[in-house]
């Protein structure tokens, strides 16, 4: 145990104490750099984000757990490795014993999450884009740390290159910003890759969907080609969207949007489309 006053704790120290190194081979990339790590907080209360219960993902050796207890009222810290878990069991025994932070070990993808108020985290890349889609529901504002290719396609807008269904399935859910980019130096090991920060902020779209499931596999059906006319993408994808009846859906359908690729149309663009084809493309029940 240590008796360093939380926000405050050298990110390489808590490595050592740790005495485990990062296992590249579990995407493992520790945030070492202070200044990285004091702005993160930083941006969340900018947002005027509710940080009295913060859910952090693949809390490591500890150095962002230590920041967000320097911040928030409760931590709720997730790590699936059982080495790193004992670890901040032992690092934050204070904390932990004054109810400020509780240490779950297990998958991110498989435990109850808490009732956070929000999610702070720098996630593993290889199942960064899975726990994102698991939190994005939840209608919490997170703070997430995902390879600089993935989130700017998640933060994309219609017509552009990085656009495309992780942008449209995002943005179902919240708005989304790229507040920092990081470079690989911040990291211990350095990933092969340049990071960024997102801040999602919930919020209800401005159109209506027949649902979030069917809404979802629509959506992962037509971008399968999005190099093909909505119209062909539709009729090819049945298998993966589930319509009995896509022709009955390109039939009906405004042949603007039908003319149209994928990647040109707007989120409600693509809601029209999938509660057009609820309707009449006899989805699977």
């Amino acid at each position: 145990m240590t008796t360093t006053e939380t926000g405050s704790r050298d990110p390489d120290a808590l490595v050592r104490r740790a005495g485990k190194r990062a296992d590249t081979r579990q995407d493992q990339h520790f945030l070492v750099d202070d200044r990285v790590l004091d702005r993160i907080p930083e941006y969340a209360m900018d947002a005027d984000v509710d940080l009295s219960h913060v859910l952090e993902i693949g809390a490591g050796p500890g150095a962002l757990t230590d920041r967000l207890l320097a911040t928030a009222e409760t931590v709720t810290a997730i790590e699936r490795d059982p080495d790193f878990a004992a670890h901040l069991r032992e690092e934050f025994t204070e904390e932990i014993a004054a109810d400020r932070l509780a240490v779950v070990e297990g998958d991110a993808l498989e435990v109850d999450l808490p009732d956070f108020t929000a999610s702070i985290s720098n996630l593993p890349y290889g199942a960064s884009s899975e726990i994102a889609f698991r939190l994005l529901p939840e209608q919490r504002p997170l703070l997430l740390m995902f390879q600089r290719e993935f989130a700017e396609r998640m933060a994309a807008d219609p017509a552009t290159d990085d656009y495309g269904r992780l942008s449209v399935t995002a943005g179902h859910y919240a708005d989304v910003e790229i507040v920092e980019t990081v470079p690989p130096e911040a990291f211990d090991p350095q990933p092969r890759v340049t990071s960024a920060l997102v801040r999602t902020t919930p919020r209800q779209p401005d159109y209506t969907v027949p649902s979030d499931e069917f809404f979802m596999d629509f959506l992962k059906a037509v971008f399968t080609q999005r190099r093909k006319t909505m119209r062909n993408a539709v009729r090819n994808t049945a298998h993966i969207s589930g319509l009995g009846d896509p022709d009955a859906v390109v039939e009906a359908a405004d042949e603007d949007l039908m003319s149209a690729r994928a990647g040109k149309l707007t989120p409600a663009d693509f809601a029209t489309l999938a509660t057009l084809a609820y309707e009449v493309g006899q989805p699977e029940a």
